[in-house]
């Protein structure tokens, strides 16, 4: 956890929004000299309003990044994520955003952002029940819910859920291009 935390205190600093006041992060054992970028946070048990300072520390990460659309895309998605895990579990979260890539991970790197909570319970994903002229149909179609991982599983590159042991992770990967 050290060296996460040294990762995003590194992270934080080079967007200009954080750092000490006893100077910048001590350098962790193994860590890398130019760690990816990266950022953390923990979210309370149902503070749905951090689901909007989540997109915004997205969106200051990906200001550089990607294809024009791509860092909305990311927005989007991991406001489901963290609305999900704030709303369907028992308890907080932790949200995690990093690009993957070398030195150009900032503006072409794999984006991979992972909503890690306490509960064991696997997310279902459902599909939109249609009727044949596109308009959805009886009582799922008409629900005002539900849909937030049929958007992931529609708009990622990639994505899925990983037990921990005391939870699970679901996360999702976008490249900075459409494939």
């Amino acid at each position: 956890m050290k060296r996460r935390t040294a990762q995003w205190a590194e992270a934080e600093g080079r967007e200009g929004g954080g750092g000490s006041a006893d100077g910048p992060a001590p350098s962790v054992p193994g860590a890398r000299d130019d760690p990816a970028p990266y950022w953390e946070r923990r979210l309370r048990h149902k503070d749905v309003s951090a689901v909007a300072e989540v997109r915004a520390a997205l969106r200051r990460l990906l200001r550089q990044w990607g294809a024009p659309g791509r860092a909305e895309t990311a927005e989007l998605l991991a406001s489901e994520l963290v609305t999900n895990a704030l709303v369907h579990t028992d308890g907080g979260a932790v949200v995690t955003a990093r690009l993957d890539g070398g030195p150009g991970a900032s503006v072409k790197g794999r984006l991979r952002v992972e909503v890690r909570d306490f509960v064991s319970r696997h997310p279902v994903l459902r599909p939109a029940a249609v009727c044949a002229w596109g308009e959805p149909e009886g009582a799922e179609g008409a629900a005002t819910s539900g849909r937030g991982l049929l958007l992931v599983h529609s708009l990622a590159d990639a994505w899925g859920v990983t037990s921990h042991g005391v939870g699970k992770a679901v996360w999702f990967e976008l490249d900075a291009q459409e494939p």
